[in-house]
């Protein structure tokens, strides 16, 4: 099993302070430790890991591999494209 991102995950992870970007770092350690917890509803093929109290993961599995979809550093960034996933 390995961590690989989508354009968008590399680019956002990219952005991450310094600070938040170690917790994601774990955070990733622990994924692939053990199995994916939180499905989204509405029949999304994505999973969610709060990293912090405002910090989420989206990914998906592909395979093997845990794929990084989006980093966000804030509840409101995360809210933002999960309300959006549904109008396209």
């Amino acid at each position: 099993m390995a961590i690989v991102f989508t354009e968008d995950g590399e680019r956002d992870f990219g952005a991450l302070d310094n600070s938040i970007r170690v917790k994601f770092i774990k955070q990733f350690d622990k994924l692939l430790a053990m199995p994916p917890r939180r499905h989204l509803r509405g029949g999304n093929p994505y999973f969610c890991e709060n990293v912090t109290e405002q910090a989420r993961l989206a990914y998906r599995l592909d395979g093997d591999d845990i794929c990084i979809i989006r980093c966000f550093a804030t509840h409101k960034e995360y809210e933002r494209w999960y309300r959006g996933m549904g109008r396209g």
